[in-house]
């Protein structure tokens, strides 16, 4: 998996627990500016990197269901 998609935050099925400092900027995306992809990303579970279920924190992680900890924070 590339970096670019495994940053990419419009990915279906994210986490709604994942958290990126993007989201708290108030300006419309421009098309014209390259994404960052940073990986600056966390967890609001666990406030890390790291979600509850010990794997990193970060949209390509992030957006399977099938991930025990995806949307919920228990680790099933």
């Amino acid at each position: 998996m590339s970096e670019a998609d495994r940053f990419n935050t419009s990915r279906p099925n994210l986490c709604s627990a994942l958290r990126w400092k993007g989201q708290f900027i108030l300006a419309e995306a421009d098309p014209t500016v390259p994404a960052c992809n940073d990986g600056l990303f966390w967890c609001l579970h666990t406030q890390t990197c790291i979600g509850p279920d010990g794997e990193l924190a970060e949209p390509g992680n992030c957006c399977s269901k099938s991930r025990g900890c995806h949307g919920t924070g228990k680790c099933a």
